[in-house]
């Protein structure tokens, strides 16, 4: 399985992107999905968790601002941001895990990152 990240870009300050990551084959389902930040020379930064019941967990620098969701019927997980800041380039990627067939293990899948320029 291959992850396909996309919706970055270069976008003003207080903009928004929704960032996506979609699984490349269909899969029996998606159990948790992260997502983290590397802006340049410095270390990746958690930025949102999520897993299939529900529960999430957001970075104190995106709390209020960055939403995290799953579509198992797409196989697509999303990033919708908000209000972003100029802190807030970096490039983002998805860390999806999932469970390929009925029965599967749940295994772990990095996105290949999209880049987040916020800039006037």
């Amino acid at each position: 399985v291959q992850l396909q990240a996309s919706g970055g870009g270069l976008v003003q300050p207080g903009g928004s992107l929704t960032l996506s990551c979609a699984a490349s084959e269909s899969i029996f389902s998606i159990n948790a999905v992260e997502w983290y930040r590397q802006a340049p020379e410095k270390q990746r930064e958690f930025v949102a968790a999520r897993v299939s019941g529900g529960a999430t967990n957001y970075g104190d620098s995106v709390k209020g601002r960055f939403t995290i969701s799953i579509d198992n019927a797409k196989n697509t997980v999303y990033l919708q941001m908000n209000n972003l800041k100029y802190e807030d380039t970096a490039v983002y990627y998805c860390n999806v895990h999932l469970r390929r067939v009925v029965g599967g293990r749940v295994r772990g899948y990095w996105g290949q990152g999209t880049q987040v320029t916020v800039s006037s």
